[in-house]
């Protein structure tokens, strides 16, 4: 049975949600699972924009079917190669011989590293700002390049306003019935899902976001349909500024991520000693997280929406803790930067994590340590409070100083 909805003027969605599967890219949890997006055109001539990964192939034919109603499918939109979009394309091909795929030079050259039948005869390839007639639908392709692989570009069509805009704007989870971001809670589940989804995913080419933005800041958009999670057709303003602000690396919020590694708890009870200082400085916003049980891609999520860090660590193997440390690589990677940050090293006759740390913070962009790194030997005595506290509050005047700045 199909599940396809209309989106809008003869354009429908035509995808599903895959709510068995655990990690994404097999590496992201996906506790609410993932909707993988596809959409038809119905005009004269008929397109259909980007196909879906296999687990959801079944359903996605059957929605294909039901909405075409006998028709063919004469062009296959190609706006991003990586094969949960990609994987259904040598099904489609053979169920409709006549399909031309659109693509760029870039996408027909993944196609053929993926796949190994012939594309010979079936590529429509198409430049920056080319367009399709596809009757009364007048389709435009708007390179994005590396946002966030080399191929993807953005389909607009010029006729009913509309943007698919293939990874970007996405977000994890499943769809549970609404497609519309505005008939649904976005803000109480997806918005968090979008930012993890973003940061961690796209997180890294923030420069290429910024560039893409600039080219559709133009476009007269009344909605964006993109290859994961609800379609926007509210409100896109609002969701268009998150996007910038993550692309420029800015923080959201003022507040403080403590991102801790502990093997018996005496660097976590330092941690909770310096948030307990903070919260009693007034700082209210806090997220603290043990690195050895959650996730980093949560915790770089949230250190892309807040304004100041705190990494505590013991010493490990003369180095840093390792689940630390990948921590801080995965941050660096995807290019976090401009936050303020403070560090609690640990080590029991040789401690180095601090210096580890520090050496890590240094090679990303524009993170200033707010105060010169707490070190203990083992545990956190009383004989240190006070530099405990002096850590806390040289981060707590810095985020209750951000806080007035931004309300003056």
């Amino acid at each position: 049975m199909h599940i396809s909805q209309h989106v809008k003027d003869n354009i429908y969605w035509v995808g599903a949600s895959d709510r068995r599967l655990a990690l994404f890219e097999n590496m992201f949890p996906l506790p609410g699972g993932v909707a993988y997006n596809s959409y038809l055109i119905m005009d004269d001539k008929v397109a259909l924009v980007d196909s879906v990964d296999s687990a959801i192939l079944q359903v996605f034919l059957e929605n294909i079917d039901h909405v075409l109603s006998g028709r063919s499918i004469d062009y296959l939109i190609v706006n991003h190669m990586e094969p949960d979009h990609c994987d259904s394309i040598d099904i489609l091909c053979s169920r409709f011989p006549d399909m031309k795929i659109v693509g760029n030079a870039k996408t027909f050259q993944i196609i053929r590293q993926f796949y190994n039948f012939d594309i010979e005869g079936r590529c429509h390839e198409v430049k920056e700002n080319d367009t399709l007639c596809l009757g009364a639908h007048t389709l435009k392709f708007i390179f994005a390049p590396m946002v966030h692989w080399p191929e993807v570009m953005m389909t607009y069509d010029m006729t009913s306003k509309v943007l698919f805009s293939a990874d970007a704007f996405g977000t994890f989870g499943a769809l549970h019935g609404n497609l519309f971001a505005d008939e649904l809670d976005f803000d109480g589940f997806f918005l968090d899902e979008a930012r993890r989804y973003y940061t961690n995913i796209v997180g890294r080419y923030g420069q290429q976001v910024q560039q893409a933005l600039a080219k559709v800041s133009g476009l007269d958009i009344d909605m964006i349909c993109p290859l994961h999670g609800p379609v926007w057709r509210k409100n896109l303003p609002n969701f268009i500024e998150k996007y910038d602000k993550w692309s420029r690396y800015e923080p959201e919020k003022s507040g403080v991520v403590i991102a801790y590694a502990s093997m018996y708890g005496n660097t976590e009870n330092a941690a909770a000693v310096i948030a307990g200082r903070l919260s009693e400085r007034g700082v209210n916003d806090l997220r603290m997280y043990d690195v050895s049980k959650t996730h980093p891609s949560y915790i770089i999520a949230d250190a892309f929406k807040y304004s100041h860090l705190i990494f505590a660590s013991p010493t490990y193997n003369n180095g840093l803790y390792f689940a630390m440390h990948s921590l801080l690589h995965d941050m660096a990677v995807l290019n976090l930067r401009g936050r303020k940050v403070a560090l609690v090293g640990n080590g029991s006759w040789a401690p180095v994590a601090h210096k580890v740390m520090e050496e890590m913070i240094g090679r990303m962009k524009d993170m200033t340590l707010l105060a010169p790194p707490l070190v203990i030997h083992s545990s956190l005595k009383p004989c240190q409070m006070g530099e405990a506290i002096a850590l806390a509050d040289a981060v707590a005047d810095s985020v209750l100083a951000r806080i007035k700045e931004k309300n003056e």
